[in-house]
């Protein structure tokens, strides 16, 4: 009879770590969420090509849809950003880093092939960076 008063005095071991790796998900989870909004956000659909340095134009708007996030659990991390697809290719990572990547163009009814360097025009850093600020709130009172 003792030993069950001490025990219910204790944390429940198992209890507090399902409690706490729950948080962590759903945390992590809103996070990657708010991160992935603020890089669609950041991107304008437009016919005009964008500054080097500031978020890219996107004519078409694939960039723009196909930016995801998910919760790596063997990481424990999220994991942001642009898919690569076929239509895109490189082009998201030289965006965002500035590279070399091939660009299909129109030539009267074919379509070419030409080699081109892009300036850097990051979006996926600069989402992080305006939403850093913020991620200590979502880790207020997370653990239930």
């Amino acid at each position: 009879m003792l030993d069950m008063k001490i025990k219910q005095l204790f944390f429940d071991t198992a209890k507090v770590k399902r409690a706490v790796d729950s948080a962590r998900r759903r945390v992590l989870s809103k996070a990657g969420a708010f991160i992935r909004r603020r890089a669609k956000s950041s991107i304008r659909k437009r016919k005009a090509t964008s500054a080097p340095g500031q978020p890219p134009s996107s004519h078409t708007g694939i960039l723009k849809r196909f930016i995801y996030f998910g919760y790596e659990p063997s990481t424990d991390s999220v994991v942001i950003g642009p898919v690569r697809l076929q239509k895109l290719g490189d082009a998201p990572s030289a965006l965002e880093h500035g590279g070399k990547t091939v660009v299909r163009r129109r030539k009267g009814r074919k379509f070419v092939k030409k080699k081109t360097k892009i300036k850097s025009r990051p979006f996926m850093e600069p989402a992080l960076v305006a939403e850093r600020k913020n991620l200590p709130e979502l880790w207020r009172n997370s653990v239930r």
